[in-house]
Parts: structure tokens; C-alpha cells; sequence
């Protein structure tokens, strides 16, 4: 499942994600925050637009936000 369809505070374990699908610079913030494979990510809540971005994740004890295209290239598996 894609990490935007996500559904809202259920955890997750990000299994892939298609770094040549982001931005540099904004993979260059998630890794930095510390977005990579095996981490444990949950949707907080996501815009009130009609597009529903940006995103707001919690990964490991932060909470960060990205926008909707950047977290379909985000791969990962709901968790017990």
C-alpha cells in the first residue's frame, strides 16, 4: 500500500520507497528526518483541500508533513 492511502492513525512499516520518484531536496529532508525503509510511519491526518494535501506522517517520535505525490512513492505494510 501506498503511503498516501494510508488510513489514518493506523501504523505502518515502510517496505520500498522510489527515491527517483522524489525530489532531491526533499529526499534529501526525509532521510535526513529519518524516512527510510523499516520504520515504523503513521497517517496522522491529511489537508482539508480538495486534494487532501500535504500529509501529515509521524515517523519514529517526529511528525513531519509532505505532500501527496512525494508519499505515493512510499511503499509500506499495516502493522498489529
Amino acid at each position: 500500500m501506498q503511503l498516501d492511502d494510508l488510513p489514518l492513525n493506523r501504523n505502518a512499516r515502510v517496505q520500498t520507497i522510489n527515491w527517483a520518484a522524489i525530489p532531491e531536496g526533499e529526499g534529501h529532508r526525509l532521510r535526513s528526518l529519518g524516512l527510510e525503509e523499516g520504520v515504523e510511519v503513521e497517517a496522522l491526518h491529511k489537508g482539508i483541500l480538495l486534494w487532501r494535501d500535504p500529509i501529515a506522517v509521524r515517523v519514529g517520535r517526529m511528525r513531519i508533513a509532505m505532500r501527496r505525490k512525494v508519499a505515493s512513492a512510499i511503499f509500506c505494510e499495516l502493522t498489529l
